[in-house]
């Protein structure tokens, strides 16, 4: 037995297929049969006829951190919900307070003691509905053209506490200074008083007739007390 290289073996082998290849041409009706190689879509292995992947614009927009989803926006109606019943809680409780116009004013009978003056300030409810006060009331003393004479008053250490006044019912809230013989304040005679109920813009104007008040020097400060039930101390 001859050894032969497989070097050689192969090269024989290559010949051989390329002779019956040839001889597989020259078959038939003379035409040249190519055989074409698969094609391939370029640098992919996907078929050309597959659709093309979703680009993350294509997508549909997810909910962003910010966007309420059912849940929040059902969680929002109740916290709006909540504040609207809040709201009207609000006002159903402030509308119970009595109005300027709902009043009348007056300056009770002064009752002097330990050198202090003190008049009590009287608001009545004049409507026909029940209202309430609650705290001081505003003061200021005024001349007969309407200036007024001295600072505006101080309060006074106190609980407010809410009056309930039903139609014809008064509260009162003192209104005292020291007696200007006694401090040596200078003093004015006003024309009027000007009473503004707890919580409200427009006053109430009642003649003075409580002779001179201080308006400047040493203890010239007149002092407010909280509302109470009735017309008197």
């Amino acid at each position: 037995m001859v050894y032969t290289p497989r070097s050689a073996r192969r090269g024989a082998l290559l010949a051989g297929s390329m002779a019956v290849l040839g001889l597989l041409t020259a078959c038939g009706n003379g035409q040249t049969v190519h055989s074409d190689p698969p094609v391939t879509a370029s640098g992919t292995a996907a078929p050309a006829t597959d659709a093309p992947t979703p680009s993350a614009s294509d997508s549909p927009a997810a909910p962003s951190a910010g966007s309420p989803t059912p849940t929040g926006a059902a969680s929002t109606a109740v916290s709006r919900a909540a504040q609207s019943s809040g709201s009207a809680g609000a006002t159903a409780a402030t509308s119970t307070r009595c109005h300027t116009s709902e009043l009348r004013a007056s300056v009770g009978r002064n009752d002097p003691g330990a050198g202090q003056e003190n008049f009590p300030l009287v608001l009545t409810n004049a409507s026909h509905r029940t209202c309430t006060l609650r705290g001081f009331p505003g003061a200021a003393f005024v001349s007969a053209g309407g200036a007024q004479l001295g600072p505006d008053p101080r309060r006074e250490s106190g609980s407010p506490t809410t009056v309930t006044l039903r139609p014809g019912q008064s509260a009162w809230a003192g209104l005292t200074f020291s007696n200007p013989e006694v401090s040596g304040a200078r003093t004015a005679k006003p024309a009027a008083l000007l009473i503004t109920p707890p919580d409200e813009r427009d006053h109430l104007k009642v003649a003075w007739t409580g002779g001179a008040v201080p308006v400047s020097g040493n203890s010239s400060s007149v002092f407010l007390t909280v509302f109470s039930p009735g017309t008197a101390p």
